[in-house]
C-alpha cells in the first residue's frame, strides 16, 4: 500500500550570536509573526553539570515520539465505554450486551491491566482514543440503548478521551441545515459536558452529492479548527517541520472487520499498513477511525471487539512502553493543539558556563482548546537540573538520567 505523505517545506532559520562569553540560540522560529501584546513571555533555568554546550529545540512530537496515532470512534456507539475503555485504560471488559438493535456491543468479559506508552521520563499513560458524537442521540433511555449515555462520555473525557463534532442528528440528506447540525451539536456538547468542542467529523450515509463540503464550510465557519472528511490531508502527515494546519481537511481512513471470522488475517493488512507508517524516517502523525468495537460488527462499518482487542494490543506490545516506546496514542484534537503550539512558540536560550536561561514565548492560544504543552529536546552529554520560581507552568525532566527531555504544561 502506498502511503501518502503531506510535505510541506516551513521557512525556519536558526540565529546564533556571541555574548560576554556566552551565547543566545533562538530554536525553531519560523516567518510567523507574534503580536507581542497578546503573548506571554515564561522561563526557567537549566543548572549543568559541566560546561558543554547544550542544544534546545521542541520536539516534533510530545514527549519526543516519533508517531502520533489517533484513532477515532465515531457515533457515539456504546460499546466505546463497555470495551474499548476498559481495554485501554483499564478494567472490568463487558461480556455480551444485546442492545436495542439486536447487536451485541459487549467484549469477552475480562480484565483488563490496560495499555500504555510513557511520557518519555518513565510514566505510563493509558491509550486513550476520540469520541465523535451525536448530541441528539446521547441520553440514558435504558439499558439496551445503543448509544453512551452523558456520564459515560464525562467519564472517558475526564481521563483524557477527546469528543469531537458530530453534528446534532447525524444528518445527511437532502433537506439537511448543516449549520444548525454544526452548531446545536456544540450547544448540546456545551450544556451537558461544559466545554466547546473544537474538531468536527463529517457523518456519512444517503446524501445528495457534494453534502461533505457544506459541512466542512459551516464547520470552520463556527469553531471548528480542522474537519476530518472524505477527502484532505492524511492518512500520514509528516510532522518534522511546520505544518499547515489552518482550516485543515483531513480523509478520514476506516478500519473495519471482515465478513470472515476466523483468524485476523484482515487486522493483519491492518498492522502491516500500521508497521510501514511506523517505520517512516520523519516523525508522522496517523489517523484511522471506525464505528462500534462490540462483538458484533454494527452496520458492517465496525471492527468486532476479538479483532479491535488484537490489533491494540499488537500496537501496545510493539509500540507502547512493552516495547519500542515509539508511539504517542493520543486523540486528533491532543495531537492537533500540540502541533499548533509547537508551531507558533519562540525558544530563546543564553548559556553561560554551567547555566542556561530558557526563555519561551507563548502565542494566544485560544480559548477552546483542551491542552496547552510542548516537550524540548536538550542535546547535552551533562546532567542538570531545572530551577524555576514561576507558577504559570510545570515541568519535569529527566536531567539525572538520560538527560535529553524536557516536557512543560502550560496553565491556561
Amino acid at each position: 500500500m502506498k502511503i501518502p505523505q503531506l510535505l510541506i517545506k516551513p521557512f525556519l532559520v536558526t540565529i546564533l550570536f556571541i555574548i560576554n562569553g556566552g551565547f543566545i540560540c533562538l530554536a525553531n522560529a519560523s516567518n510567523r509573526t507574534i503580536d507581542p501584546p497578546k503573548s506571554k513571555l515564561i522561563s526557567f533555568k537549566i543548572k549543568l553539570k559541566s560546561a558543554e554546550k547544550v542544544k534546545i529545540e521542541t520536539a516534533a512530537l510530545k514527549f519526543n515520539k516519533h508517531l502520533a496515532y489517533s484513532f477515532t470512534l465515531d457515533d457515539g456507539y456504546r460499546s466505546a465505554y463497555l470495551t474499548a475503555f476498559p481495554l485501554l485504560n483499564g478494567g472490568k471488559i463487558s461480556p455480551k450486551n444485546i442492545n436495542e438493535w439486536k447487536n451485541d456491543q459487549g467484549g469477552d468479559g475480562t480484565n483488563s491491566k490496560g495499555l500504555f506508552y510513557t511520557d518519555g521520563l518513565g510514566n505510563k499513560i493509558p491509550f486513550k482514543l476520540g469520541l465523535a458524537i451525536n448530541g441528539a442521540t446521547i441520553g440514558d433511555f435504558s439499558a439496551y440503548r445503543g448509544h453512551l449515555s452523558w456520564a459515560e462520555v464525562k467519564e472517558m473525557y475526564d481521563v483524557g478521551w477527546d469528543i469531537l463534532n458530530h453534528g446534532f442528528h447525524h444528518a445527511t440528506k437532502h433537506g439537511t441545515n448543516f449549520l444548525n447540525e454544526v452548531t446545536e451539536n456544540t450547544t448540546s456538547i456545551k450544556q451537558n459536558l461544559g466545554f466547546t468542542m473544537s474538531q468536527f467529523v463529517v457523518p456519512g450515509g444517503e446524501s445528495d452529492p457534494g453534502y461533505q463540503l457544506e459541512y466542512e464550510r459551516d464547520a470552520l465557519a463556527n469553531g471548528a479548527f480542522s474537519v476530518a472528511s472524505y477527502a484532505g490531508y492524511g492518512p500520514v502527515i509528516n510532522v518534522k517541520e511546520k505544518v499547515n494546519l489552518d482550516k485543515m481537511i483531513y480523509a478520514r481512513t476506516f478500519v473495519q472487520s471482515s465478513k470472515d471470522t476466523i483468524g485476523f488475517k484482515t487486522m493483519d493488512r491492518f498492522l502491516a499498513t500500521f508497521d510501514s507508517v511506523a517505520k517512516l524516517p520523519n516523525p508522522v502523525w496517523y489517523n484511522e477511525f471506525t464505528h462500534g468495537v462490540g462483538n458484533g460488527n454494527l452496520w458492517n462499518l465496525s471492527v468486532r471487539f476479538p479483532d479491535f482487542k488484537y490489533y491494540m494490543k499488537a500496537i501496545a506490545n510493539k509500540y507502547g512502553s512493552k516495547g519500542n516506546d515509539s508511539i504517542w496514542m493520543a486523540p486528533w484534537q491532543e495531537v492537533y493543539e500540540y502541533i499548533w503550539l509547537r508551531d507558533r512558540v519562540k525558544i530563546n536560550y543564553e548559556q553561560k558556563g554551567k547555566e542556561v536561561e530558557v526563555t519561551i514565548q507563548l502565542p494566544e492560544i485560544p480559548e477552546t482548546f483542551r491542552y496547552r504543552t510542548i516537550s524540548l529536546t536538550i542535546d547535552t552529554a551533562s546532567k542538570f537540573e531545572i530551577e524555576s520560581k514561576e507558577s504559570d507552568f510545570t515541568i519535569s525532566n529527566n536531567g539525572n538520567t538520560t538527560h535529553k527531555l524536557i516536557n512543560l504544561q502550560f496553565n491556561p
